[in-house]
């Protein structure tokens, strides 16, 4: 059974309507972020909102009533795709005002490529796109933990405590994404392969 993304019902209620495009890592990768959510999570007794399961976001949209148009757009991107590598650089943060600690993901080509087509497929559309950047602007990442109810001080500790870069790198291959959406308070996942 696949672990669900998000869980708690406050993120499922502020996630309502929405979907995201999202790689899984479950090998190298997913090991090292369980490791570093797990720290966090000691770190304040596990009382700070944060994912389920590690993913690489690739789009956030909003189109709770044309999902399967949505859909069918992700299902022909990941068609030309080939697996993509994602290897885990470092452990970094999204500073104020969002307060996330991340693990920062290289810019490989595979993951890049990807991430440019996905955007020239978008360009013709009028899907609604949740905090889109172009590909020169995006940071793939993991979110670990959102610190965001954090004060600034308690926060700035953290991020300061937990930067690192790795000198080993886990890098895995994942050969399939997942259009997630949220409704009627529960997350929902459609698992697509990269590929013919």
């Amino acid at each position: 059974m696949r672990r669900p993304f998000m869980d708690d019902p406050a993120q499922l209620a502020s996630l309502e309507g929405q979907q995201y495009l999202v790689l899984r890592p479950t090998i190298a990768v997913a090991s090292l972020y369980r490791e570093v959510q797990d720290a966090a999570l000691a770190r304040f007794g596990g009382d700070i909102p944060h994912p389920r399961t590690e993913h690489v976001t690739l789009r956030g949209f909003f189109e709770p009533e044309r999902r399967d148009e949505l859909s069918a757009l992700i299902r022909d991107w990941a068609a030309l795709q080939h697996p993509i590598e994602v290897t885990a650089e470092a452990v970094d943060v999204f500073p104020a005002p969002w307060q996330i600690l991340i693990v920062r993901i290289a810019r490989t080509p595979g993951l890049v490529s990807a991430y440019a087509a996905l955007s020239e497929a978008l360009q013709s559309t009028d899907f609604r796109r949740l905090d889109e950047r172009s590909v020169d602007d995006w940071t793939f990442h993991l979110s670990v933990v959102y610190g965001k109810t954090l004060d600034p001080d308690s926060w700035q500790e953290f991020a300061d405590a937990s930067r690192t870069e790795f000198s080993l790198q886990p890098t895995e291959t994942i050969a399939e994404a997942e259009l997630v959406w949220y409704q009627d308070g529960a997350e929902h996942a459609e698992v697509i392969p990269l590929g013919p």
